[in-house]
């Protein structure tokens, strides 16, 4: 693996949330290997620079339960079973990515898959981060109408993580989209009263909301750069800051 040059981190123990369209190519779905790979490579590198991982990953690009809304077959809450179980497929996948550089995962679920993953528990997912391993969760909460971005910020907020990172394919937090509108304003930092006074598109208002209670910061970044995961644990100044707290710099570990 080529090595990044980037600082020594600042945060000991991060959580990555990954949409399911991060596993596919822009405008795809299923599975790209390639697309995979790079997640993984990334990953991998973080975790071997001591960072303890946790990874949240969403299923919209195998199946998303509110896409069957309105069926007068498929009841709303299996649809959403149906979506959690996606979240395994993409779960799955990663692990063999990252173990094929090299890097030790547990994948752990919500919904009891005793063949395939661990369950979560709260206690060895943290004795498996204090180990170096790379923790991946699928199936969210486990219970329907809650969606991953949720899951991400209750997840961050039991294992006690210095911050969210929030996986994009845009540079971070905008005042517009910015594939739509050429005049779109990227934010450096931002409060979470803002981003729901301005209801700015990045993870559901459940999940800022919790955030915000919680206190756990959430960083908005394009992880599509090669290196932006690692610039990102080293403080630098890329992607959107929410938080009530100034943003880490560079060479302030945190405690």
């Amino acid at each position: 693996m080529d090595a990044i040059h980037a600082g020594p981190p600042v945060f000991k123990r991060v959580l990555l949330k990954l949409s399911g369209e991060s596993f596919c190519r822009p405008g795809q779905g299923g599975i790209d290997v390639e697309e995979v790979s790079r997640i993984a490579r990334q990953a991998s590198r973080v975790a071997a620079r001591g960072v303890e991982v946790a990874i949240v990953v969403g299923g919209g690009n195998i199946l998303r339960g509110a896409s069957l809304r309105g069926s007068q077959v498929i009841k709303e809450a299996t649809a959403h079973y149906m979506g959690m179980t996606a979240t395994v497929i993409n779960g799955l996948a990663l692990q063999d990515a990252l173990e094929s550089v090299g890097c030790a995962t547990r994948l752990m679920t919500t919904i009891h898959m005793a063949e395939i993953a661990e369950p979560f528990i709260r206690r060895r997912a943290l004795s498996h981060l204090a180990k170096g391993r790379v923790i991946i969760l699928a199936t969210g909460t486990g219970s329907p109408f809650v969606t991953t971005d949720t899951a991400a910020a209750l997840r961050g907020k039991e294992l006690g993580v210095d911050v969210i990172l929030k996986a994009t394919r845009v540079e971070g937090v905008y005042s517009a989209d910015p594939e739509k509108n050429p005049h779109a304003v990227l934010y450096d930092t931002l409060t979470y009263q803002r981003m729901i006074q301005e209801s700015l598109k990045v993870m559901d208002m459940t999940a800022i909301g919790m955030c915000l209670e919680n206190n756990v910061p959430i960083m908005v970044f394009n992880f599509k750069k090669e290196g932006n995961i690692e610039r990102a644990i080293a403080g630098e100044p890329i992607g959107t800051w929410i938080s009530t707290s100034p943003r880490p710099r560079p060479g302030s570990a945190t405690e």
